[in-house]
């Protein structure tokens, strides 16, 4: 059967939970927004900006949050909502665009500001409202529009304001509607975790009764069910995604599983050796290692641009996988680590934002030849959610929290052509870096840790000698969604003592550089 032909999707049914639904207007935070509706342990889905009043009536969900976003409602082409959704009865926040939207709807302006505000504002406030309940009457608030709703005769009443934004949080007169010109789901504005939690539970009454804890359970029986008697074939590479899905289908279904593990050699120091004792020794799991590295490296060969690197590899990689699992007899399904960002941003949802952000290589990345069915139960969960049911299920913590790692590995950290001395050098650098963070007891402030090997050599002195070699880059970055991030403060004697380890004792590397650049501008990684 074609891959995604049929499926399973995970469990969540969101008609059986209690379901905030979020209409994603393409702001940056909007994934943010469903993660801090979440830690309210309600359950919370990214859905289209146009998705019609009759569809969310179906979904029956207990309230509806409007996102921001980048245009302006008054530009032809802009993302609308259906009018009618105000009409439902459902409780409805607005933020940010969701405002402009909301006014709109209901009879208002929205026009090019006086006053733009962007950043830390302070914010004053009527905390009489159960949305401000427990919140001070003066605090900061984070400011990002350039647009000002205007009054008029429209049924909002005005809950908050700043200096140069008199509709900073709205309330419908007669209705369960809000909107706040602010972002309350990013760190930046205080007490915006209490005051999103306010919406849920006051506002739409939630209770409150998802936990990761009982969606395992229910999780297994359901694979299981599923599943039946067949074979699952699951793609392991030593992150968290696919080990949390290893570690769930192992529980599920036992000696049904079988995993592949494909060695292309672009791995961190001892990665494949922990896999081969993790899944084999202590799952029990029938692992099958494919070691096909020195087929990457041969079909790498003379390439520097990134995307063609990224092609190779991922072409590399399905023909590898395709040939291991042809062993496998009665394989049926093949089980993916897809989480809900890589399902959101590659529009894989007919309900969710219709936009294609990228490709993601479990989302329709397998080709359909390979004639499994997909099993994804990871696929509504964010990374965090993730962590937690790895840790339920047994999962290590140092393998739980361990740094996000690219598909294509250290090919897109050895910047240039990929050979085998540059990646040894790199693993090496890569692996004293990471162990002088943990020394230091930074490596868990710290979201994403790695080094880099550039194209580039310089001047250098050992022993009194000209030396001509490589340079080594640092990146490090704090971010809570990875769709932003700032470089990471790390102490100077920690930096200076990774720098002398690795021009000590790499034979090749006389240069060490820190990279102290944001997302945006910058990438996290380098290719």
């Amino acid at each position: 059967m074609p891959a995604g032909t049929n499926a399973y999707r995970g469990l969540i049914d969101p008609t059986h939970e209690e379901l905030i639904l979020v209409l994603d207007y393409g702001g940056q935070t909007a994934q943010l927004i469903a993660r801090r509706v979440r830690e309210q342990n309600v359950f919370c889905q990214m859905v289209r900006p146009d998705l019609p009043a009759e569809r969310i009536r179906e979904l029956n969900p207990k309230g509806i949050i409007l996102s921001g976003g980048p245009a302006s409602v008054y530009e032809p082409g802009a993302p609308q909502c259906d009018p009618r959704i105000f009409d439902l009865g459902i409780p409805i926040l607005g933020i940010c665009y969701g405002l402009h939207l909301t006014f709109k709807a209901l009879g208002g302006e929205v026009l090019p500001g006086k006053h733009r505000e962007f950043g830390r504002t302070p914010l004053h406030v009527d905390t009489t409202d159960p949305l401000f309940a427990g919140i001070p009457d003066r605090f900061v608030v984070w400011m990002s529009h350039g647009d000002q709703a205007s009054g008029g005769d429209i049924p909002l009443q005005t809950l908050a304001s700043t200096e140069t934004c008199p509709f900073a949080a709205v309330k419908h007169k007669t209705r369960p509607i809000y909107a706040l010109q602010f972002h309350p789901e990013v760190s930046h504005t205080e007490h915006g975790s209490r005051l999103i939690g306010n919406f849920v539970q006051s506002v739409c009454g939630c209770k409150g009764s998802w936990r990761i804890s009982s969606l395992i359970e229910r999780e297994i029986e359901a694979i299981r069910n599923y599943v039946g008697k067949s074979r699952v074939i699951c793609g392991l590479s030593g992150g968290v995604d696919s080990s949390v899905v290893a570690a769930l289908l192992s529980k599920a279904i036992g000696k049904q599983l079988s995993c592949i593990f494909v060695d292309n050699g672009m791995l961190r120091k001892g990665e494949a050796e922990e896999v081969r004792q993790r899944f084999s020794d202590h799952f029990k799991t029938d692992l099958h290692v494919a070691d096909a590295r020195k087929q990457f490296l041969d079909e790498l060969k003379g390439v520097t641009d990134p995307q063609q690197k990224r092609k190779i590899i991922g072409r590399v990689f399905i023909e590898v996988f395709r040939h291991e699992a042809k062993s496998i007899p009665d394989a049926r399904f093949l089980a993916q680590g897809t989480l809900y960002p890589d399902v959101i941003e590659s529009g894989a949802n007919p309900d969710g934002p219709a936009a294609t952000i990228k490709a993601h290589h479990n989302v329709g990345g397998l080709p359909e030849e390979l004639g499994f069915e997909l099993i994804e139960p990871l696929r509504d969960l964010f990374k965090d959610e993730v962590r937690t049911m790895g840790l339920e299920l047994g999962l290590p913590e140092d393998l739980i929290w361990r740094h996000p790692f690219p598909g294509p590995g250290l090919a897109v950290r050895c910047l240039g052509e990929v050979t085998e001395p540059r990646l040894e050098t790199l693993r090496e650098a890569d692996a004293i870096y990471i162990d002088e963070l943990r020394k230091a007891g930074l490596y868990r402030e710290i979201q994403q840790a790695f080094a880099v090997l550039l194209p580039v050599q310089s001047v250098g002195v050992m022993g009194d000698a000209r030396t001509y070699e490589d340079t080594v880059a640092l990146r490090a970055v704090t971010t809570d969604n990875f769709m932003t991030a700032d470089w990471h403060r790390t102490p100077y004697e920690v930096l200076g003592r990774v720098s002398t380890r690795i021009t000590n004792s790499i034979r090749g590397v006389n240069r060490v550089v820190y990279d102290i650049s944001s997302k945006p501008p910058s990438t996290i990684e380098w290719e």
